[in-house]
């Protein structure tokens, strides 16, 4: 594990080389959100792009972009208006409010306090005599309170609509499904990817860029058909994965070194579908710079998974000392698409057709619209619709002589007998089916935090210290770093044009003629720029540069014309340098 300095190292480094910084700080800044200045927000999208590449279009699913304001109703029915808190505890001398559950871990050796009721909580606060953090007075009898994470805005003016920055990507996805579903032609399992920001109001945001308000995920969500196959593990059942199951923390058990196949097949790992995604982000978070031996799943215990999931594992990274979440892979069921179907009266379905025919018993009403009518009136069709979906997934609520319905928030008694239910068969060609749900779903700012952590490095060049930043060359902000050996018209032409070429073939370049030249390669160094170009005089001659790579500082010579594919080839992992360094 790091030492917990590198934190702070980090964050200067971040601050002065413009990876990211607390935004808004001529107003004195305001917790929980940062900016991503020039090198942080090539590095985000970098790896936002090879989120998007090894996950929707290696997997082949689709991507949309959603709005991030969502009226009320879509929250009533996800459960975030009523299951979306964290735990607050409000110090009655200063006012200052904190986390409980940070309080508690912060202060005694509870690691997953979170996941504690809230009586349990107030019982430990109060053994410990834990005290407010800012004031230090005591907090044992101060009370423990829910609170909603959800931003709250208005849409529209005067007696506007309610509605909510989305707290998690998700259900724009969930309440476009009916048209995906159309998209994907209504065959299982399909898969629907976005990237893009998120909200919630942290009680308490700290280090950094981990804990903020304002947040970026990359989220997959696959609809599969229940009673289908599962996925084809054979890609990913021999990679290795350090797993923290919910039974051995529960008991202090060890971690456990297996492989995706081992854990899906003795059931550690549940769900294929989950063990499936576990096995290919394994790979692609040591693909983007993740240090293996730094990262690990652990899965949920029952008390702090999130109301939809029936079970979920956290891919988490060791950072500063300190295990932080970087992903979930969770079994959302059916839970979201059969809560939207109930809220918003549509089909959240898709049709099963089957090999054969078959003649299946079927719930249906016929209402006596006589009596309906005259009623109900405008209301009457209504009534009939509500009717017809409670027949449809709940035939013993017309076991009795009369039915209830909901119809606008309004409760009608019906006579049965009116309603005309009957259980008929008939011969049907499939059946409507409600998929469930596998979500992967990525942190993509405390991937960034996490990758620079891990690539934080310090050593000597030359009898000197440096600092530099061991970055994937696919990922880093800049692949290209070059320069005139000095201050020559005629080098700097050439090294301006060389700039142009690799820029034309699609290369991130910056230009330094500034200073001396270990000073420019330190500074690309700390950085993270993976390869820097020297034009010299003899390259007026031979038409040839100095290539210099970063962690090893080898340097070889490559003649200008070979230089962009080179470059390229190296950037994306075709080739190696030590294989070229062997060979110049």
């Amino acid at each position: 594990m790091s030492d917990g300095s590198t934190g702070e190292k980090l964050t200067e480094l971040a601050k002065r080389r413009g990876y990211f910084f607390r935004s808004s700080g001529v107003y004195g800044g305001v917790g929980g959100f940062y900016t991503f200045g020039p090198q942080g927000a090539a590095l985000k999208g970098n790896l936002e792009e090879a989120w998007r590449d090894r996950f929707a279009v290696a997997e082949g699913h689709m991507e949309i972009d959603a709005p991030t304001i969502m009226p009320e109703p879509v929250f009533e029915a996800s459960g975030h208006l009523e299951g979306f808190d964290d735990m607050l505890i409000e110090c009655p001398e200063c006012g200052a409010t904190v986390r409980a559950d940070h309080l508690v871990e912060d202060g005694t050796d509870h690691e997953d306090a979170e996941s504690l009721p809230i009586p349990e909580v107030e019982a430990v606060i109060a053994e410990y005599a834990l005290s407010c953090p800012e004031c230090g007075a005591g907090l044992a009898d101060v009370a423990v309170e829910e609170f909603n994470l959800m931003f709250s805005t208005r849409i529209g003016p005067g007696d506007s609509q309610p509605g909510y920055l989305r707290p998690e990507t998700a259900q724009g996805i969930f309440v476009e499904f009916p048209r995906l579903s159309e998209y994907a032609r209504n065959k299982l399992p399909f898969g629907v990817a976005q990237i893009g920001r998120a909200y919630r109001n942290e009680i308490s945001p700290r280090r950094s860029i981990v804990r903020t308000r304002e947040f970026t995920q990359a989220e997959l969500e696959l609809f599969v058909d229940p009673t289908g196959d599962g996925p084809d593990l054979e890609p990913v059942a021999d990679v290795p994965v350090r797993l923290y199951p919910a039974s051995a923390q529960a008991d202090g058990g060890e971690e456990l070194r297996t492989t995706i196949g081992e854990a899906v097949a003795d059931g550690t790992i549940a769900d294929p579908w989950v063990g499936y995604f576990m096995g290919v982000a394994q790979e692609w978070y040591e693909a983007v710079g993740v240090d293996p031996d730094r990262f690990r799943y652990r899965q949920h215990l029952a008390g702090e998974r999130a109301h939809y999931a029936s079970d979920c594992w956290d891919a988490e990274s060791e950072v500063d000392g300190n295990w932080i979440e970087l992903a979930g892979f969770a079994h959302r069921g059916a839970y979201d698409l059969s809560n939207h179907a109930e809220n918003s009266g549509e089909r959240f379905t898709v049709f099963r057709q089957y090999d054969e025919p078959k003649t299946v018993e079927r719930a249906a009403v016929d209402p006596d619209m006589s009596e309906l009518g005259p009623r109900f009136g405008a209301d009457a069709g209504a009534v009939v619709e509500a009717l017809e979906r409670l027949a449809d997934r709940d035939r013993a609520a017309f076991d009795g002589e009369t039915v209830t319905v909901d119809v606008d928030g309004e409760r009608h008694e019906i006579d049965v007998e009116t309603a005309g239910f009957a259980v008929e068969e008939e011969t049907v060609a499939g059946e409507h089916v409600t998929p469930h749900v596998i979500e992967p779903s990525f942190g993509v700012d405390r991937l960034v935090y996490t990758v620079l952590e891990h690539a934080y490095r310090e050593d000597e060049v030359d009898g000197e210290p440096r600092t530099y930043l061991a970055l994937e060359p696919a990922v880093a902000p800049t692949a290209v770093g070059v320069f005139p050996l000095q201050r020559d018209d005629a080098l700097e032409a050439e090294a301006r044009k060389v700039a142009r070429e690799l820029r034309a073939f699609g290369l991130s370049v910056t230009y330094d003629d500034s200073g001396a030249i270990g000073r420019r390669y330190r500074r690309q160094d700390e950085v993270g720029t993976p390869f820097c170009v020297t034009v010299d005089y003899e390259s007026l001659e031979d038409r040839a540069v100095t290539v210099r790579e970063r962690d090893s500082t080898d340097q070889v010579r490559l003649p200008i014309d070979e230089l962009p594919a080179t470059l390229a080839a190296l950037r994306a992992g075709d080739r190696s340098f030590e294989e070229l360094y062997s060979n110049n």
